[in-house]
C-alpha cells in the first residue's frame, strides 16, 4: 500500500518548487491525526464532496431555472468543469492537482438559488446585517454550517483549501488577512479562479447558444468565436452545426488554456518565483491570460452579459427569483416560528434570526425554493 508520508515525498520530488506540498501545509484549526494513505489536500476534496452543500448544488442554476432542461448546467456540474479545468492546468504546469481540485469544488458551496440574482436578492435583504456575499458564504459553511464530526463545527479543512474558497476577501473569516505581506493566495488556486471564468464562458456559450437566447450573426462577430469557427470550417464541408458548436466551444477552451499556462510560466520567470511564499507576496497576481486573449476573453464576457444575461427571457426568470426569496425571507423574518426547529434553536451558531434566515434561505435548491414559497403564499396549498 502506497502510504501518505510517499505521496508527500512524491510531491516534494515531482512538483514544482513554488507548488503547494500537502505535507507543508499551516494544518487546521482543530488538530486531528493525518489519514494513513491520504494527503491532506486528498482528505480536503473527499469532505467536500460528501457535504450536503455540494449535493444541492445539482439543483441550484447557473442561468437557467431547473425545470427549463435537463441539458442546461447546474452549479454541480459547473463545479465538474472548473475542477477539470484546473486539474489539467496544474499538471501541466506542475502545481498541486488535489489542492486544486479542492478549492474548484467548494468555490460554489455558498452560492444561494437562482443564480447570481439569488446573491444580490439575499445582499440586498441582508443589508445592515452583513450582508451576503457566496465565498463568505462558502467559508461558512465549511468552518460552521455542516455538521459531520463531533469534535468540531464545520469541515475542518486546512488553510489552503479556505485561502482559496475566501478568494482573499478582505473579510474576518478570511484565513490569510492577519498576514499584511501576503497579497495573493496560492498558484493553485489562482488556477481554480481563472478556471471558474473560462468554465463560465464555454458553457454559457454553449446553454445559450442551445437555448435560442443568443443571435449566431451577432456571435460570429467576436473574436474567439469568429476565429474557432473558421478552423472547422476550412477543415470540414458541411458539417453538422450542433458538432460544429460542440468543436468551436471546445477550441475555444484550448486556446485559452494554452495562453494561460503559457503566460503564467511566463510571469513565474519574470518574477524569479521560486517558493510559494514568492506566489503569495509577488507584485501582480502570478496566474493570467497574455494581452491578446485578454481582450479576446472580455470581449466575449461583455457580449454574454449584453446579449445572454440581459434578455428578456432571462430578466423574467431573475423577476420571479427575486420575488421568490424576497417573500421567504420576509415570512420568516415576520414569524420565525415558520422556520424548521433546527433553525430557530441555532442562536450560537451566528446570531442574529436575519443571518440564520440567510443561512437557511441560501442553503435551498432552486425548486425547493419555489414549493417553500408556494407553501407559505398560496392558498391552494395545503396547511
Amino acid at each position: 500500500m502506497i502510504k501518505r508520508q510517499d505521496l508527500e515525498k512524491l510531491e516534494a520530488n515531482s512538483l514544482a518548487p513554488y507548488a503547494m506540498k500537502s505535507g507543508e501545509s499551516k494544518g487546521r484549526q482543530h488538530k486531528e491525526k493525518e489519514h494513513k494513505y491520504r494527503t491532506r489536500f486528498q482528505r480536503d476534496r473527499d469532505r467536500i464532496i460528501h457535504t450536503s452543500a455540494f449535493r444541492r448544488l445539482e439543483y441550484k442554476t447557473q442561468v437557467f431555472v431547473y425545470h427549463e432542461g435537463d441539458y442546461y448546467r447546474t452549479r454541480l456540474t459547473h463545479s465538474l468543469e472548473v475542477a477539470q479545468i484546473a486539474r489539467s492546468i496544474c499538471k501541466s504546469l506542475q502545481l498541486n492537482e488535489d489542492l486544486a481540485e479542492a478549492v474548484a469544488l467548494s468555490h460554489d458551496l455558498g452560492h444561494p438559488p437562482f443564480g447570481h440574482t439569488g446573491q444580490s436578492v439575499l445582499n440586498r435583504l441582508m443589508k445592515g446585517y452583513g450582508g451576503f456575499e457566496h465565498n463568505r458564504q462558502s467559508l461558512r459553511i465549511v468552518k460552521l454550517l455542516e455538521k459531520r464530526y463531533p469534535e468540531f463545527d464545520g469541515l475542518n479543512l486546512t488553510w489552503e483549501v479556505m485561502e482559496g474558497i475566501s478568494k482573499h476577501t478582505q473579510d474576518e473569516d478570511n484565513p490569510v488577512t492577519s498576514d499584511k505581506k501576503v497579497r495573493f493566495p496560492s498558484l493553485e488556486a489562482q488556477v481554480a479562479d481563472f478556471a471558474d471564468g473560462i468554465a463560465y464562458n464555454a458553457h454559457d456559450l454553449d446553454d445559450g447558444i442551445t437555448s435560442n437566447l443568443l443571435d449566431l450573426s451577432q456571435l460570429r462577430k467576436v473574436a474567439l468565436w469568429k476565429e474557432n469557427e473558421k478552423k472547422f470550417d476550412e477543415k470540414y464541408t458541411g458539417l453538422d452545426f450542433k458538432l460544429k458548436k460542440y468543436q468551436v466551444v471546445r477550441s475555444i477552451i484550448n486556446e485559452v488554456i494554452s495562453d494561460f499556462c503559457l503566460t503564467t510560466l511566463k510571469n513565474l520567470k519574470r518574477y524569479k518565483v521560486g517558493t510559494v511564499n514568492d506566489i503569495r507576496c509577488a507584485p501582480l497576481r502570478i496566474a493570467g491570460f497574455g494581452k491578446d486573449v485578454a481582450a479576446k476573453n472580455k470581449e466575449l464576457k461583455q457580449f454574454l452579459h449584453k446579449n445572454m444575461y440581459s434578455h428578456r427571457k432571462v430578466l423574467r426568470m431573475e423577476f420571479k427569483a427575486e420575488r421568490t426569496l424576497e417573500g421567504i425571507f420576509k415570512a420568516f423574518i415576520k414569524m420565525p416560528e415558520l422556520l424548521p426547529e433546527s433553525v430557530q434553536k441555532n442562536s450560537e451558531w451566528g446570531g442574529s434570526l436575519e443571518r440564520r434566515t440567510c443561512d437557511y434561505v441560501s442553503g435551498m435548491t432552486d425548486r425547493y425554493a419555489i414549493n417553500e414559497y408556494k407553501n407559505l403564499y398560496s392558498v391552494d396549498e395545503g396547511i
